[in-house]
């Protein structure tokens, strides 16, 4: 079955380890069951290829997060660009879209949408299998998942089913109404809207077809601008009569604030962190290759990266994002799909980079127009290009490219460079790729 996965989300809530490129379900922190660290974006497809081993899915996420996607993936899932950020209407679209046009994926295939960072037990992806089921079997147009919910919350959409059984039909749908209406569909055992839809391909995009004059992939890309910004809940499922819903009653969280990650965390300190006996409930997230010391702290999170540094009471850290708003900072840490870098140093003229490529990885073939750059290789072998000339390379080898210099480094073992980038204006868009022969 095919599954899109709907990568969103803004580095703000879960700074410092997060940032205009690297969103919350790229992190690292939580254990996976080998006791590794794993990010939401692995834990998600990791359950869902334990639910369905012939799982084939795509990721649906901007242009920036698609060498996070690649590095953590590798070439497990497929990644369909969104050139700008639309309503989930738009992008389900555009997904369906480069399914059926760029995979081959036919019309009368059944998909599942989910968000990517949903923290649930593994039986979640158990009950979306139940879901796409139901319309493959012509039980439905449209399927939903629905949690039962906690109390009120404006935040979710509200599914009223027609029983109380595991899959029943649905009376009425309504996308986050207001407070007064939403009690009274509690009252009559309304579940939270979990944001996970099943349809044919073809439902789908005969529904744009409709509402949007669709045509193929390529001239929805082209025109992805100009789309409405409106939810999938709004324009289609408020509107079908023909759904059924699924209850899920297993674990279902939100971890987009510190408060709440911690509270999944197993462990205490994650990185270089110690704390004395006089601290009570604190959680330490350390990604800085310094120690972190907490003394006397109580109810508190510390986290460090090259981002910056926060230390927040539990209770109050859900509203940093206002203040993180206010930053005006590049980024400092990035994952691509060859590796990763983190900023070391800027000054005026000149910013300083640690990079590391992973082993048969490489840079792409590249030229910045305004800047110089000196590579020192620390670790690792590999080998460099440079205007079409290529050597070997070693711990302590010195490679000089002037602007205008095409050049890329290969990893044959795990490499590590220092870059020092000189030019009286250094911009991440200065830089043109070119393919490289052989």
């Amino acid at each position: 079955m095919n599954y899109i996965l709907l990568s969103g989300g803004s580095g703000k809530r879960l700074w410092p380890l997060t940032n205009d490129v690297r969103s919350r379900q790229f992190i690292k922190i939580l254990k996976g069951p080998d006791g590794a660290y794993e990010s939401m974006m692995q834990r998600t497809c990791r359950q869902i290829q334990q639910a369905d081993e012939n799982a084939a899915i795509t990721v649906a996420a901007s242009k920036a997060q698609a060498s996070a996607i690649h590095n953590q993936l590798g070439d497990s899932v497929s990644v369909c660009i969104e050139r700008c950020r639309r309503g989930t209407f738009p992008v389900i679209v555009l997904a369906a879209a480069y399914l059926r046009d760029v995979k081959g994926v036919s019309e009368e295939e059944t998909v599942a949408v989910c968000p990517v960072d949903s923290y649930v037990d593994d039986e979640y992806y158990s009950d979306v299998r139940e879901m796409a089921d139901l319309i493959g079997d012509g039980e439905a147009s449209l399927a939903l998942l629905g949690i039962s919910p906690a109390g009120p919350d404006e935040r979710y959409g509200y599914i009223v089913p027609e029983g109380c059984s595991h899959v029943s039909g649905v009376e009425l749908f309504r996308e986050k109404p207001d407070r007064k209406d939403l009690r009274k569909y509690l009252e009559r055992g309304a579940l939270w809207n979990g944001g996970v839809f099943a349809f044919r391909l073809g439902y789908v995009l005969e529904k744009a077809r409709m509402l949007m004059g669709f045509s193929d992939f390529e001239e929805l890309y082209d025109r992805y601008e100009s789309l409405e910004n409106i939810s999938f809940d709004y324009a289609v499922a408020e509107k079908e009569e023909d759904i059924r819903v699924i209850r899920y009653e297993g674990k279902w969280k939100d971890i987009s604030t510190w408060d709440a990650l911690c509270g999944e965390m197993t462990e205490s300190v994650v990185g270089k962190g110690i704390h004395d006996g006089t601290c009570e409930n604190i959680n330490v997230v350390n990604e800085l290759n310094v120690p972190v010391l907490c003394v006397g702290l109580k109810d508190a999170v510390v986290a460090a990266s090259a981002e910056g540094i926060l230390v927040s009471a539990k209770g109050q850290s859900g509203g940093i994002e206002p203040y993180v708003e206010q930053m005006e900072q590049r980024v400092m840490y990035a994952e691509k799909s060859w590796g990763n870098y983190q900023v070391l140093d800027v000054e005026d003229g000149s910013m300083t980079v640690k990079a590391t490529i992973h082993p048969g990885f490489r840079m792409n073939y590249h030229s910045h127009a305004r800047r110089d750059e000196v590579w020192t290789v620390i670790s690792g072998k590999g080998r460099t290009v440079v205007d079409g000339m290529e050597e070997p390379v070693k711990p302590g080898d010195v490679i000089t490219m002037e602007a205008g210099c095409k050049h890329t480094i290969i990893a044959e073992t795990e490499l590590q460079i220092i870059e020092v980038q000189l030019g009286g204006e250094i911009d991440a868009h200065d830089k043109r790729k070119y393919d490289l022969e052989g």
